[in-house]
């Protein structure tokens, strides 16, 4: 089968489309996807520049061990494990898995959900990671209930167009955050308000937030605060923050009523399916930037590692002549 290996760390010139041997179905509860999409995450781009270094302990040290990036996936069963009774040969899913930049992948029954009916197969697979993280961030940690205040940092991002539409779904007031050019983006998926970073500093404006879902990592906590309700609760959520920035916002937690937590996204049971819902009643809809086809891979990751993307960058598979 066609795939996509790692061959060095740091830039998107380090990926190859190579011939590995099939998936096959080792397990009971195996199904084997033919991958119609994949999308790309900042977990891809953590990867492919092997850095933090703990990375390098999945991806392999000193150089990748034939690693096939991707997490997120969309396609169809193609074969199920004797035990498999939900699913069938044929049917469309999506999941959160590991290694899905291939033609074909394996995973478990219970790591995968039927896709929404409503959505070309492909967009599913934009949904599950970054959708996943939005859906813990609102409503885990958030918990977000209908009149509050919140607050999207880096709305127009892969986590924040589904956070923007899920604090919606859940009867907030929502404002995000986002660049002039991703304005119309940000509106068109339901905020009520939307600040122009390049030309306005939400932490020096009016509004209180109850809630505070921090994408960007963009500002001070002590300027994040200043905009929280007196019970505000700020979640820092960017990889690009740090542990530092993180223990800051727990240790002044524990000195005021404003709360700062953040949180690792695992998919639960239940999630998928939650997310599934959401799009087929029409309340969420992943924002699609761009689609690159499985030999393009070096450009697509060029223009996630830009940072300008509106919404998820997929990737297209044509399993069709796999063998």
């Amino acid at each position: 089968m066609k795939a996509i290996v790692q061959t060095r760390y740091g830039d998107p010139t380090g990926f190859e489309l190579q011939d590995l041997p099939k998936s096959e179905i080792r397990k009971p509860d195996d199904v084997l996807i033919r991958v119609h999409a994949v999308s790309l995450t900042a977990g891809d781009l953590f990867m492919m520049r092997g850095v933090p270094y703990f990375t390098r302990l999945v991806v392999g040290f000193p150089k990748p061990r034939t690693y096939v990036p991707g997490f997120d996936v969309a396609g169809t069963i193609e074969a199920a494990g004797e035990a498999v009774t939900d699913l069938t040969v044929g049917d469309s899913v999506f999941g959160s898995l590991s290694h899905t930049c291939a033609e074909f992948v394996v995973a478990s029954a219970s790591k995968i959900e039927r896709a929404p009916a409503n959505l070309p197969l492909e967009h599913a697979g934009a949904i599950p990671m970054s959708g996943i993280a939005a859906l813990h961030g609102i409503r885990d940690v958030g918990r977000v209930k209908p009149g509050m205040s919140v607050l999207v940092n880096g709305a127009s991002g892969g986590v924040g167009t589904f956070a923007v539409q899920i604090a919606k779904a859940y009867g907030a007031q929502v404002t995000g955050v986002c660049s002039t050019a991703k304005m119309d983006l940000v509106r068109s998926l339901g905020a009520d308000h939307v600040i122009d970073y390049t030309k306005d500093d939400f932490t020096k404006g009016e509004r209180r937030y109850d809630v505070i879902l921090d994408n960007a990592a963009s500002h001070s906590l002590s300027d994040c605060r200043r905009v929280l309700t007196p019970n505000g609760l700020h979640i820092p959520n960017s990889g690009h923050s740090g542990m530092p920035y993180i223990i800051k916002a727990m240790i002044a937690s524990m000195f005021v009523r404003q709360q700062a937590k953040t949180y690792v996204a695992t998919t639960k049971p239940g999630d998928l399916a939650e997310l599934r819902e959401l799009v087929e009643a029409g309340k969420v809809s992943p924002a699609i930037d761009r689609m690159y086809k499985l030999d393009k891979i070096s450009q697509a990751f060029a223009h996630l590692d830009e940072g300008r993307a509106r919404g998820k960058i997929l990737i297209q598979i044509d399993a069709a002549q796999a063998a």
